[in-house]
């Protein structure tokens, strides 16, 4: 819409200023009927009294008109609107050249449009008004600028801006109210306040609007900062002032602030009414001073509306309360106010958190008595908490009962079904969905990642793409989980490289999952750019920074990253011992390891448990100090598990100490953790050294405790973005042959440099011949295979396995980074190994 103006946006409640009526009739009869207007106190009434105008012969007089228009204007409906107009136009067919009377009207109609909300016809009305030569008034500019504000029409506001200026109102302190009020609610506060500084003479409603004008911009230090700047300059605000004021110190969450506004409300000599009371117990609150909180609302007595109750139960709700809110919602039942649609989520809600599903039951059945079951809302927070706590036919019988099913409601049911690993129910209802938004693909792709189905989540990512959607924080926490999982280095470049290119918010736990990604994915040089890079590290971003450090063997870094945490006054927890135990053990720092693991409750007050002690019985072991490891675990406060076992029992096969291994097994036997695990390495250990007697007894042992057999091996290697898999043994590869062929090349080649197979890591008792043949077909010598026949000549292969490398594989893979020349990456289920000219960064030691 084109018309010269500029921008304002005023508040009627705000503005005190009335309009002079227009000069009245001087007939007798007139001043009864027009007089008996503002006695009418609904539409009928109105509607009634201009029945009788026009059977009388009187609706043409430009008076009686003039007050049917205001009044119906003031009635401020949609129907009231419609007759005011058709009363307008038979006014400008009667009335005399004045222009008292059309201003007044024009006004009261654009007035009573704003009020209504009908903001395209009140801006409308104004255009008019300047087409028929009419000239606007400082009451007509507060008006039509608190349209353009609740429609947020910044352009047209500037052109009344503009108008105002040429036409003589800038002066005006109500116009000027009305423009900081509208540029305020279109977020130009820059603007807003640039005006209110310039303002010769400033009242009470200036200073409101632009606090007000912060506050929605969630500028809560700069509303509070002014509301002590206008008490300072001896302003008194008014009780929305004070409101807003408060609401700002909630947001903040700093008492120091809301102390000294709460202490401005006591002193002050204003009426607290509702709104400021409630605005005031939720400050404390969210400020963390609920006992004050708690003594207002118990000061309030019968006072307490519904709007203290919902509030104080969902911040008990925010804050982890469940009793707290649970018993507000008790005493709404018995004697407060009767819960309404907010209350009832919030409560729903706060038994879905906290998985009590008796109670959820019962807010369920309070729905259905008091018909609050239609709104799609109250129906989507039933499902929510059905699925929460387990229950996922009850959440979908809700669901089916639905008349109305919005994209929430699936999303609800689809989260239900992630969240109790039903990925195949989820997939269905994914593909069902009639309409899918952002929230629909991330529950997916997260729920995908949750059951370890990497290569699905980034195929849907890719999916989402075509789908032209835009992904946001969250999908991307998701996408750089699976990325780091597969160990797809070019995947984990493309994916930080989208982030970058798309401009998504890297918050905390973003930057956290990207420095994982990039340490899966053995580039710990950009998952520590990522790390230096952080605005703020919590305890996980230096958790998962040492945990690069300790798959990548670099147990020196580790140590150093860790105590710049604790020089940082970073507060270690649990985890961050474990991590920084296992990058000792990597690298057998065994006394800096035991040092750290000493000091772990005298200097940092962290008691350590089963996983610590786990960790130092693989420091020992790893480091040849059996029985010192045994002795570690003899002194043990807890009983040992089943991970303490197998740490001890693998080192035993690492350094092939049988008869240890064998001791130690009766001691398993007795303890009755004799895990399918602890059982395969014993057998291991005996297969090692050719004793198959014994192999065959442990195997018959396992058979006889029903305990599986372990998973196979299994290697996964990216190849121009593509991820693909090969399983031990496995022939069923699209190129198979190919790979094959290359393996036989690759055995000629490096037995000519010296090569000669470890036949001790086949663990079965049959010939020389066919050992070979099953150690050259373990999955990480395929996957390099098939690496060197499909990659560019001198790019490096990444091996992702899922099992601990064989000793064999890792002088199969130094022999061929020698021979070809390739740099060759393998991550196992223990650290990273870096092949170059025939050696490994572990030093042979992992």
């Amino acid at each position: 819409m084109a018309f010269t103006t500029s921008s304002t946006a005023g508040l009627p409640i705000l503005n005190t200023q009335t309009q002079t009526q227009p000069e009245k009739t001087t007939f007798n009869n007139l001043i009864s009927k027009t007089g008996s207007l503002k006695s009418c106190k609904n539409l009928q009434e109105i509607k009634h009294l201009h029945g009788q105008f026009t059977k009388q012969g009187l609706i043409h007089d430009p008076s009686i008109l003039t007050n049917l228009i205001s009044k119906y204007s003031q009635m401020g409906t949609s129907e009231s609107l419609e007759y005011a107009q058709k009363a307008f136009e038979i006014f400008k067919n009667v009335r005399d050249d004045s222009n008292t009377s059309t201003v007044y009207l024009y006004n009261s109609l654009i007035k009573g449009n704003s009020s209504c909300g009908f903001s395209n016809e009140a801006i409308l009305l104004y255009k008019n008004m300047l087409i028929e030569g009419v000239e606007p008034d400082n009451y007509t500019f507060p008006f039509v600028l608190s349209a353009c504000a609740k429609s947020l029409k910044l352009f047209e506001g500037l052109q009344l801006h503009g108008s105002i200026v040429k036409m003589g109102f800038y002066s005006d302190i109500y116009v000027l109210n009305s423009l900081i009020y509208l540029y305020g609610e279109c977020g130009e506060i820059d603007k807003g306040r640039k005006m209110f500084d310039e303002m010769p003479e400033r009242n009470v409603v200036s200073w409101t609007s632009l606090i007000c004008g912060y506050a929605r911009r969630d500028l809560h230090k700069e509303a509070v900062s002014l509301f002590f700047e206008m008490i300072e300059e001896g302003i008194k605000p008014n009780e929305l002032t004070m409101v807003s004021a408060i609401s700002a110190c909630a947001k903040l969450g700093d008492w120091d602030i809301g102390e000294r506004v709460s202490d401005y409300v006591r002193g002050s000599g204003l009426t607290t009414n509702d709104l400021m009371v409630n605005a005031l117990a939720d400050m404390y609150m969210k400020c963390g001073v609920s006992d004050k909180a708690n003594q207002l609302f118990d000061e309030c007595g019968d006072r307490k509306n519904l709007v203290l109750y919902n509030m104080f139960m969902s911040n008990y709700m925010r804050l982890g309360k469940v009793k707290e809110a649970i018993d507000i919602f008790r005493e709404m039942l018995e004697i407060g106010p009767k819960p309404d649609r907010v209350t009832m989520l919030s409560i729903i809600s706060t038994s879905a958190e906290f998985g009590n599903f008796r109670f959820g039951m019962q807010c369920h059945a309070y729905v259905l008595r008091n018909g609050l079951e239609t709104s799609d809302s109250i129906a989507n927070s039933i499902i929510d908490m059905y699925a929460k706590c387990g229950k996922q036919e009850l959440a979908c019988k809700v669901f089916d009962q639905m008349s109305n099913k919005t994209t929430v409601s699936w999303n609800s049911l689809l989260a239900g079904f992630a969240r109790n690993d039903d990925v195949n129910s989820a997939r269905r209802m994914f593909e069902e969905m009639p309409e899918k938004n952002l929230v629909s693909w991330n529950t997916m792709i997260s729920a995908l990642v949750q059951q370890s189905f990497f290569k699905e989540a980034i195929e849907l990512f890719h999916s989402m793409q075509n789908e032209g959607i835009i992904a946001d924080k969250m999908t991307m926490v998701g996408i750089t989980s699976a990325c780091g999982y597969l160990g797809a280095l070019n995947l984990a470049k493309w994916t930080y490289n989208y982030i970058e290119k798309h401009n998504i918010q890297r918050d905390m736990k973003l930057d956290t999952s990207l420095i994982d990604m990039f340490a899966r994915c053995g580039d710990t040089q950009s998952a520590m750019e990522v790390f230096n890079t952080m605005n703020e590290q919590d305890v996980s971003s230096w958790t998962v920074a040492i945990g690069a450090m300790a798959m990548e063997g670099n147990g020196k870094q580790a140590l150093e990253l860790f105590h710049e945490m604790i020089e940082k006054q970073v507060v270690p927890d649990e985890v961050v011992f474990a991590g920084v135990l296992t990058a000792c053990s990597r690298s057998g720092l065994v006394e800096q390891g035991i040092d750290i693991f000493k000091n772990m409750k005298e200097k940092h007050g962290v008691e350590p448990n089963i996983v610590h002690y786990g960790c130092v019985v693989d420091l020992l072991g790893r480091a040849g100090l059996l029985e010192k490891a045994l002795e570690f675990i003899n002194g043990m406060p807890m009983a040992p598990n089943d991970a303490i076992w197998s740490a001890f029992v693998s080192a035993c096969r690492v350094h092939k100490n049988e008869e240890m291994a064998s001791r130690v097994n009766k001691m398993i036997a007795k303890s009755g953790n004799d895990k399918t695990g602890i059982q395969i390495l014993l057998s291991n250990i005996y297969a090692s050294k050719g004793k198959w007697d014994e192999v065959s007894k442990v195997r018959m042992y396992m058979k006889e405790k029903g305990m599986k057999k372990k998973v196979p091996g299994s290697s996964s290697i990216e190849v121009n973005g593509a991820i693909h898999e090969f399983t031990s043994g496995d022939e069923s590869h699209s190129m198979n042959e190919i790979t094959t062929s290359m393996l036989e090349e690759i055995r000629c080649r490096i037995r000519d440099e010296g090569y000669v197979p470890d036949l001790t890591n086949v663990l079965l008792d049959i010939d020389e011949q066919e050992r070979e043949f099953l150690l050259s077909r373990h999955s990480e010598k395929l996957a390099i295979a098939f690496g060197l026949v499909s990659s560019g000549r001198g790019m490096p292969i990444r091996v992702a396995k899922n099992l601990r490398i064989c000793s064999d594989c890792h002088s199969f893979a130094k022999m061929v980074s020698k021979v070809y020349e390739r740099e060759i990456v393998i991550r196992d289920n223990n650290r990273f190994h870096f092949f170059s000219r025939g050696l490994c960064s572990c030093g042979d030691y992992w």
